[in-house]
């Protein structure tokens, strides 16, 4: 179920592409993409492991479990772009149960409160893995835009910022016409499928990730 220790260049690479993507190449049979899946998401399942404190033969158990089932269930994934949360709460829910069955077999009195445990570093983690599905998604749009666009784009965000009259020299067009530009690139963005499908999964309800699959 776990990537070889070793991952090839091209492995790393597709981590990079939206999630989107990378399950529909999984559930083509794409190894790859099924090792760039893991790669991708196997920190955000041990953070939550790890925030449930649970021994690390138990939260290797409960990652090997979470993997397992989603083997089970990727043919029926409905809406790839909420697999994180998916795997967020279904690992919450094998942790949980984990620490239930240790629960009944400790001495009487002893209860952890395996519900309001201390959420801080699993929201942290989420908060990078979102960050990181941004990322991808925007370097897949950016991507997809021509050449001159791309240019434009690269200019805008340069740090320190430039004027629009350097911007205008360096790409031989009118100050007025940059901002116009800008507008039609940033819509272009938008539009790009990437864009279009983490936009959708942030603006979802936080419940129907467990309907990812």
């Amino acid at each position: 179920m776990f990537p070889d220790p070793d991952l090839g260049q091209d492995v790393k690479t597709m981590c990079d592409l939206p999630v989107t993507d990378l399950v529909a190449r999984a559930k083509n049979g794409d190894k790859r993409a099924w090792d760039a899946l893991v790669e991708r998401y196997a920190p955000l399942i041990w953070s939550i492991c790890h925030r449930h404190r649970l021994a690390a033969a138990d939260a290797c158990d409960v990652s090997q479990s979470v993997w397992l089932r989603l083997v089970d269930k990727l043919d029926k994934i409905r809406d790839p772009a909420a697999l994180p949360g998916w795997l967020a709460t279904t690992t919450r829910r094998e942790c949980r149960q984990v620490l239930r069955t240790a629960r009944g077999s400790q001495p009487a009195g002893y209860a952890p409160d395996i519900e309001t445990m201390p959420d801080v570093q699993a929201k942290t983690t989420e908060q990078e893995v979102l960050a990181a599905e941004r990322h991808a998604a925007l370097r897949q749009a950016f991507g997809a835009l021509d050449p001159f666009s791309q240019q434009l784009i690269a200019l805008l965000i340069q740090d320190p910022p430039l004027s629009y009259a350097e911007i205008s020299a360096r790409l031989g067009i009118a100050v007025g016409s940059i901002g116009p530009y800008r507008g039609r690139c940033l819509e272009k963005l938008r539009r790009h499928p990437a864009i279009a499908a983490l936009i959708n999964a942030e603006g979802r309800d936080p419940r129907e990730d467990r309907r990812c699959a």
